[in-house]
């Protein structure tokens, strides 16, 4: 192994290095909500690019039923809105596009209020005084897990969302019908409301 002056190693040695410590290379990129430092470190977390991929009716699985407590620590389940589009949002005060996004989340929720339900899972916020201050801040009046370890996440193995944010909608039988991997927009996901819950 080589090393530059001042002790440093050559960045093409460094990259040798990466398969043999099992790092993979996005791991080493810090960018977008990553630089949280709570969130930088757990696996599984990257920066979105608005990606948006939709199911096929006859590819769809069944999405978990999503059980814990709001930003109030009163009991939250998605079992209560079933029949309805679920949209479930993934984000955290400390996030930069969550901020962007949350104004648009807030617009689309109240235009697709008859056909779906919003429903916020707030991640890797140390309390749920930062997340309610958030919700406060930006007009969020749908129900929000508080899901401070990111357990919640984990109900997700066919289509997790990996970027924070990143938002799942699921169809009126209840499956993972769509995911937008970063931040998103009032148009694009009352599009994407309105064709699912016409059964596309």
């Amino acid at each position: 192994m080589n090393f530059s002056a001042g002790g440093q190693v050559n960045r093409r040695d460094l990259l040798h290095l990466v398969p043999a410590l099992g790092i993979g290379i996005a791991g080493l990129t810090v960018s977008g909500c990553s630089r949280n430092p709570v969130a930088s470190s757990e696996i599984g977390f990257a920066p979105g690019d608005g990606s948006f991929t939709l199911v096929p009716l006859d590819k769809r699985a069944k999405a978990p039923t999503l059980t814990g407590t709001d930003l109030d620590g009163k009991p939250l389940s998605s079992s209560s809105h079933s029949g309805k589009v679920i949209v479930l949002n993934v984000w955290g005060s400390w996030c930069g596009p969550c901020r962007k996004e949350a104004p648009e989340l807030a617009k689309a929720s109240k235009q697709t209020a008859k056909d779906a339900q919003f429903l916020g899972i707030n991640t890797r916020d140390a309390s749920a005084q930062a997340a309610q201050a958030f919700s406060r801040e930006f007009g969020i009046s749908y129900p929000n897990f508080f899901d401070p370890d990111g357990e919640l996440l984990l109900s997700f193995p066919e289509l997790p969302p990996k970027a924070i944010p990143s938002t799942l909608v699921i169809d009126r039988q209840g499956r993972v019908a769509a995911r937008v991997l970063g931040e998103t927009t009032a148009s694009t996901l009352v599009g994407i409301i309105n064709d699912i819950a016409a059964g596309k």
